[in-house]
């Protein structure tokens, strides 16, 4: 690539699945650290950025991306080659897109829902429908393969086996024998393994 990504994380985030994209695609990518407890995704020089003060964010040239689901597309499809993208014309590719717009458009509400002990909009007006809906449609889903789009290894998986690893740590979704399978699956791969890594770093400093 002709452009570096420029990349704003914040460590135990969000953001985790994104950072972890990037080490998956081998990208030439620009770290830029943002605090959470020091208020930094607040202050006026980030939220220029992104004004929702969220991570992560993507700048490629004159490009910036925000919302996860769409910087995972993105990265995905610009380095193709990885394979961690299915093209245009593969009938993955809709299941594909449907699975990453699913996390942000159905499951963080229902997750949000769930932690805060509310019950969901009514069914006119939920975006995800009830917890059971979106949990029922996810285990479905997980039987289909090793990964999410069966037997091969996706964008998609990086985003969700993050998820469900913080989502089971907090007990907000079942650690069911399907689900467990599925999220050491993903978090043990290397790539995986060295945001980990780095972040348990980058939190120490943060906090010195």
């Amino acid at each position: 690539m002709n452009q570096k990504i420029v990349f704003y994380h914040a460590p135990n985030s969000r953001s985790g699945g994104a950072f972890a994209l990037l080490e998956e695609l081998s990208a030439d990518y620009e770290l830029r650290l943002i605090n959470l407890k020091a208020g930094e995704s607040r202050r006026p020089e980030y939220r220029s950025i992104n004004p929702m003060g969220k991570v992560p964010a993507i700048q490629h040239g004159d490009v910036l991306i925000t919302e996860q689901p769409a910087v995972f597309m993105y990265l995905a499809d610009l380095y193709a080659e990885a394979g961690l993208a299915p093209a245009v014309d593969d009938p993955l590719r809709g299941p594909y897109l449907r699975w990453l717009v699913f996390y942000g458009s159905c499951f963080e509400p229902a997750l949000v829902d769930r932690s805060l002990q509310r019950d969901p909009a009514p069914p006119s007006t939920s975006p995800y429908g009830t917890w059971d809906d979106v949990l029922g449609a996810l285990q479905l889903q997980l039987t289909k393969g090793p990964y999410m789009l069966g037997e091969r290894f996706t964008a998609v998986d990086v985003l969700w086996g993050g998820a469900l690893h913080w989502a089971t740590l907090f007990k907000l979704v079942p650690e069911t024998p399907q689900i467990r399978a599925y999220v050491d699956r993903v978090i043990t791969r290397p790539a995986m393994q060295r945001v980990a890594a780095m972040d348990t770093e980058f939190l120490a400093q943060q906090a010195a």
